[in-house]
């Protein structure tokens, strides 16, 4: 099982970016659900939003809802996070793992190398 993420960039405040999670070696909506997390400087790592495998049902940590979405393709096997107004705070290098939604604090797999995301104020 191996996830790639992609779509990370420089932008200023109140910038846009789309992330993208690919995977190889299984079908997302067969079996598990898939969570975005971020780490930002010196902090640990934190889970921000997680898509349900089949009904595509969402859940967003309070830091991001309302400005962050997330959204499946499964015929591209791919996980998107539309990242809007972001702020100084969203910096921080974004993983995407294996998961359930119940309880997206538990991830299957190793982590992959993320994506960086620089928000300059």
């Amino acid at each position: 099982v191996q996830l790639v993420e992609s779509g990370g960039g420089s932008v200023q405040t109140g910038g846009s970016l789309r992330l993208s999670c690919t995977a190889s070696g299984f079908t997302f909506s067969h079996r598990y659900d898939i969570a975005w997390f971020r780490q930002a400087p010196g902090k640990e790592r934190e889970g921000i939003s997680c898509i349900g495998n089949g009904d595509h049902s969402a859940v967003y940590a309070a830091s991001v809802q309302g400005r962050f979405t997330i959204s499946s393709d499964d015929a591209k096997n791919t996980v998107y996070l539309y990242m809007n107004n972001l702020r100084p705070d969203d910096t921080g290098v974004y993983y995407c793992a294996p998961t359930f939604c119940r309880d997206y604090t538990k991830t299957f797999g190793s982590w992959g190398q993320g994506t960086q995301v620089t928000v300059s104020s």
